[in-house]
């Protein structure tokens, strides 16, 4: 099943939705890459405050049937442009996050982007090359809800001119 799902800004409202979207065991787990702690609520809510007053972040709020499903943004990583995203329990397996991701890159128009992905969290990489990212690559990185390092994929999506000749 397949969920319409769109996209607006963040609003403070939202914040409490995704602080207990993150507080789920399973899925702060197949993220990897969440909080260590994601029971500190003091600590999710600063990061946050950072990341909305950060210059050159887009950060948008996903919406399915009027519910906060999620939300998605970019951050600079190693100089490069990179997508992240979080969905919500609830909505996996609908489609949302396929979706979502679709929608945002429409508004985040750089290229080359990039997205990074625990080898193991298999639906977001199908996400992500369905979205056409391409595993460019491989590393290691500390996954601070595994509380260890992870091997992880690195997907690069090119402009449109550069996938073609590819």
């Amino acid at each position: 099943m397949t969920c319409p799902v769109r996209l607006r800004p963040v609003i403070p409202a939202d914040l409490p939705i995704f602080f207990e979207h993150q507080r789920d065991p399973s899925a702060n787990h197949m993220a990897a890459f969440g909080a260590a702690d994601p029971q500190d609520r003091a600590a999710f809510m600063a990061r946050w405050d950072k990341i909305l007053k950060t210059p050159g972040v887009l950060t948008r709020t996903v919406v399915v049937a009027g519910d906060v499903a999620g939300h998605i943004s970019n951050f600079e990583m190693f100089g490069a442009p990179n997508i992240t995203y979080w969905i919500g329990k609830p909505w996996w397996g609908q489609g949302v996050a396929t979706g979502a991701l679709r929608a945002f890159l429409e508004e985040f128009a750089t290229r080359p982007a990039q997205a990074r992905v625990a080898k193991d969290n298999i639906a977001s990489l199908k996400v992500l090359q369905h979205a056409g990212f391409v595993i460019r690559g491989q590393d290691r990185a500390f996954a601070p809800a595994r509380g260890q390092e992870v091997e992880e994929y690195v997907l690069v999506l090119e402009p449109a001119e550069l996938a073609a000749a590819s």
